[in-house]
């Protein structure tokens, strides 16, 4: 198990791999984010995007399934505090695989519960062709090995 103590700034990884596929990309949307270009492949062809692509809110999901699985699972994590800077870089589009990247940006303790640090994270999700698609900072929460120390 790794706690705040085990963390450095700097650090980075890469890990995880998801293709999306056309059914799917379509089933979230219907339910999600039914928009055009996310649920119907022939109407997607009239839009500024030309073809079917997946819901921004997909990609985040499915990253977000990347970090617990190969990252946060081995970490004493506390939840998240939120977001900063989602960005929506490029389309993804079905038969895209992506991978995530990781970097610790910063950390510190908190000033008001000596058992829980914050650990910002840059996450990157980037396709086949080592495109970034998604973008975001990660507001972490990591407990702290010895509060007392």
């Amino acid at each position: 198990m790794r706690y705040y103590e085990d963390i450095a700034v700097g650090e980075s990884s890469e890990f995880g791999e998801y293709q999306f596929e056309k059914a799917e990309i379509v089933e979230f949307a219907e339910k999600y984010d039914p928009q055009p270009f996310h649920t119907d492949e022939e109407a997607a062809q009239d839009t500024a995007y030309g073809e079917l692509i997946a819901s921004g809110w997909q990609t985040a999901a499915v990253c977000m399934r990347m970090l617990v699985d190969g990252y946060v699972h081995d970490q004493a994590s506390m939840g998240a505090r939120g977001v900063d800077e989602l960005r929506w870089r490029k389309p993804v589009t079905p038969g895209d695989t992506l991978h995530l990247r990781v970097e610790v940006v910063d950390k510190r303790r908190s000033e008001s519960d000596p058992s829980r640090g914050y650990v910002d994270n840059k996450m990157e999700g980037i396709n086949q062709d080592g495109e970034v698609v998604i973008s975001w900072i990660g507001l972490g929460m990591v407990e702290v090995r010895d509060p007392d120390g």
